[in-house]
Order: structure tokens, then C-alpha cells, then sequence
């Protein structure tokens, strides 16, 4: 089909999770709150660091960088979602699409860097305690920040521009609740055989070297502990590790769910439901994850919490803290 011949599209339709009128109400309910919980959840972990010098370490420092990811990552797709929900439109525009997806890129990857970097954070701890301040120094902190960042946006962009050379003719229905490089790919009518060899290359690589990373940390994490005589030693060791390794299996398991098997075996309900567990579920959890199970963070957030109730605020608001 000749380019002149062909219609461009402008926009195109998310379909959503659900074209039931009457489940409507309850979606915008339920990731309204799931948003407000995950942006509220994330800040104060944000703030709790920021604030408290105690929590001025490499650890803390790159899980204000994943709870900074987290809430971006949320925003890229629910608050639109929402939107059209409330307007009963389906549509977005091509610009917006293309950055939507853009971004999602970039704040899932850098979710994927971040988890083998802390997982290297927790190996230096456990296997080199006496060392960790001389090998976790600022420098090398900053840099482990930084580079994810950068690789995180240039795989986006990578795949951006990649996408841009390509034709939308007539077909523009996205059968997703967000601009998924997937879908949109399906939707094209040029030869996409480039764009689906660099997402199988630079997907897999994404998601090999942190996972390498994350397996090789913990292999010898496991190996330093059981030479550990004390069960209490163990047990402290073992629980320094316990939110990031949920956090992994969590992220992991439903992202290689979504991403790592054939479609023909997975309907696209099933895609959906994927993509809302990393890319909603797993943000609203970290900070519960996190926090919960973090003494040092639970009793800065009492402090911090302590300190608003503190303030000269009028008895209304004392109800809603």
C-alpha cells in the first residue's frame, strides 16, 4: 500500500480493563484509591529519608530512588485511565501515547536496575560488613543512581524512535488501559520486524543483567550467613534482605508473566492483569513492604507523623492524621 494512499491515524482508543458500563464506577473507585494510597505511601518514604539524617545511607538513598520510580510509574497510566473513565472517552491522543509509553519504559526499567543495585547493596552489607562504608562511598552511591537513570531512558528512547518510523493506518483501538509498546506495535501497518528484534534484544538483556545480578548477590548472601554461628545473627542478616526479595519476586514474577510467554497462551485479559500488578499492585506495596518490616523507617515515620500532630493545626484536621 502506497504512503499516499494510506489514513494516519491521530489518536487512538484505550479499551480499558473492562467495556462494562456498570463496572465503571468500581474500577475509577478502586485505582483512585490505589493511586492515592501509592503516591501517599511513597512520599512520606520519600520525606522520612529526606528528613531524617539517620537514613542519609546507600540503602535508603536508592529506595528513595525506587519510591520516586514507583509513583512515576503509577502516574503514567492511572491518572489517564481515570480521566477517561470519568469523561467516558476513550481516546489519546498520538503525541500523548507515544510519551505515555515513553515513560512507562523508562520507570519500569529503572524499577528492574534499581532492584539489582540495592541486591548489590545488600551483598557488600552482609559478605563485607567491616568494608562498607570504604567500598559505599558517595561517589560510587551517586553512581549507581545516575546510571540506571541514563540507561533507563536511552532503552526508552531507543524504542521510541523506532516506534515514530512507523506507519498507523486505519486500525488505532488499543485493547489496554495505557500506550504499551506491545499493542501498539500489533497496530501498525509497517514492517515491524526491527522493532520486535530490539524488544526481544534490549528486553531481555533489561531484564537478564539485574536479574544476574540479583542472583549471584543472594547466592553468596545465603552462603555468608549460614557460615553465621548464631541463629540471631542469621536471623538479623536474613531480615535486612526480606523486603528486597519480596519486592523481586513480586516485580519479577508478574512482569515475566506479561512479558516472557507466548501470547497465544496468555488472552489479553490475562496481559492486562499483569500489567496492573507491576505497574500498580507492586508500586502500592513497596512502601508496606518497606516500611513495615524497617524499624529504622517505621520509627522515623512515628517522629514525622509526631511532628504534624504537633502543629498548631485546627481540631479538624487532627481526625484525618
Amino acid at each position: 500500500m502506497h504512503r499516499e494512499n494510506q489514513t494516519i491515524v491521530s489518536e487512538f482508543l484505550l479499551l480499558g480493563l473492562s467495556s462494562q458500563a456498570e463496572q465503571q464506577t468500581l474500577l475509577f473507585v478502586l485505582f483512585l484509591g490505589m493511586y492515592l494510597v501509592t503516591v501517599l505511601g511513597n512520599g512520606l518514604i520519600i520525606l522520612a529519608i529526606s528528613l531524617d539524617s539517620h537514613l542519609h545511607t546507600p540503602m535508603y538513598l536508592f529506595l528513595a530512588n525506587l519510591s520516586f520510580a514507583d509513583i512515576s510509574s503509577i502516574s503514567t497510566s492511572v491518572p489517564k485511565m481515570l480521566m477517561n473513565i470519568q469523561t467516558q472517552s476513550q481516546s489519546i491522543s498520538y503525541e500523548s501515547c507515544i510519551t505515555q509509553m515513553y515513560f512507562s519504559i523508562v520507570f519500569v526499567v529503572i524499577d528492574n536496575f534499581l532492584l539489582g543495585v540495592m541486591a548489590y547493596d545488600r551483598f557488600v552489607a552482609i559478605c563485607y560488613p567491616l568494608n562498607y562504608t570504604t567500598i559505599m562511598q558517595p561517589r560510587l552511591c551517586i553512581l549507581l543512581t545516575v546510571v540506571p537513570w541514563v540507561l533507563s531512558n536511552m532503552v526508552a528512547l531507543t524504542h521510541t524512535l523506532l516506534l515514530l518510523r512507523l506507519l498507523f493506518c486505519d486500525g488505532n483501538v488499543i485493547p489496554h488501559f495505557f500506550c504499551d509498546l506491545a499493542p501498539l506495535l500489533k497496530l501498525s501497518c509497517s514492517d515491524t520486524v526491527i522493532n520486535e528484534l530490539m524488544l526481544f534484544l534490549v528486553g531481555t538483556s533489561v531484564i537478564t543483567f539485574p536479574f544476574a545480578l540479583i542472583f549471584f548477590s543472594y547466592i553468596c548472601i545465603v552462603r555468608a550467613v549460614l557460615r553465621i554461628s548464631s541463629t540471631d545473627g542469621k536471623w538479623k542478616a536474613f531480615s535486612t534482605c526480606g523486603s528486597h526479595l519480596t519486592v523481586v519476586l513480586l516485580f519479577y514474577g508478574t512482569i515475566v508473566g506479561v512479558y516472557f510467554f507466548p501470547s497465544s497462551t496468555h488472552p489479553e485479559d490475562t496481559n492486562k492483569i499483569g500489567a496492573v500488578l507491576f505497574m500498580v499492585v507492586t508500586p502500592m506495596m513497596n512502601p508496606f513492604i518497606y516500611s513495615l518490616r524497617n524499624k529504622d523507617m517505621k520509627g522515623t515515620l512515628r517522629k514525622f507523623t509526631g511532628r504534624i500532630r504537633s502543629l498548631p493545626l485546627r481540631p479538624w484536621i487532627f481526625k484525618f492524621l
